[in-house]
């Protein structure tokens, strides 16, 4: 006869992997936004994580590895909130504010993400340079997509060029995400307070773009 001993009954359950090894980029993310990259150390992020130093290790390879791992994971919540949050089937200047207000949401939400994402990875040079620049162009080609859709759909009676559209989705990007370190540093900030700063920066100019009222310089 099978005879389960005290000691199998009490033995707790391997966690899996998976599980084990989100809270290990919990903590890291915590850990890097707070402490910076070269100052964060894995002792800390283990005892964090309620894990041995060899099982981090073990898992996400090296400090360097780790660090890579959370800029990819917060990059791509980030990128994945912006899309939710737009609905293909709204008018055009809802999207881009929707857009505008998953992106803020998102930064207020995950702060210690955000400041890995904006702080500390831009800051060491590659690779983790590369994996912010790589993250800033897809936010720039999801915001290009919205501008075009909003002029075209707003009843655009001057067609902007590409290179303009380019421009003006790269100011966009380059002020929400000076916007949301603002923002992160207020306390009690509402994101929609700092989206609808933005929007009314960002569709004043785009509104008037699209019906050909720019402004020209005196005596150009």
């Amino acid at each position: 006869m099978f005879v389960v001993t005290a000691a199998a009954q009490t033995r707790p359950k391997r966690m899996p992997r998976e599980v084990r090894e989100r809270q290990m980029l919990d903590a890291a993310v915590a850990v890097f936004a707070r402490r910076g990259y070269r100052a964060a150390s894995m002792d800390e992020i283990a005892e964090l994580a309620g894990a041995s130093k060899p099982l981090v290790y073990l898992y996400l390879n090296s400090k360097e590895d780790l660090f890579s791992a959370c800029i990819r994971r917060e990059a791509e919540a980030l990128i994945a909130a912006v899309r939710a949050a737009v609905d293909p089937g709204t008018p055009a200047d809802r999207r881009l504010w929707d857009g505008l207000r998953g992106f803020f949401a998102h930064t207020a939400a995950h702060p210690d993400g955000w400041a890995v994402l904006h702080c500390q990875a831009r800051t060491h040079g590659e690779p983790f340079a590369l994996e912010v620049a790589a993250l800033r162009r897809r936010l720039v080609d999801v915001v290009t997509q919205l501008i075009t859709e909003t002029a075209a759909d707003g009843g655009c009676t001057a067609p902007l060029p590409e290179t303009e559209v380019a421009g003006l989705a790269h100011a966009l990007v380059g002020a929400a995400e000076s916007l949301a370190g603002w923002s992160n540093e207020r306390d009690g900030a509402a994101a929609s307070e700092t989206a609808a700063t933005l929007m009314n920066f960002a569709w004043t100019g785009l509104e008037n773009l699209s019906h050909g009222r720019r402004w020209v310089p005196v005596g150009a």
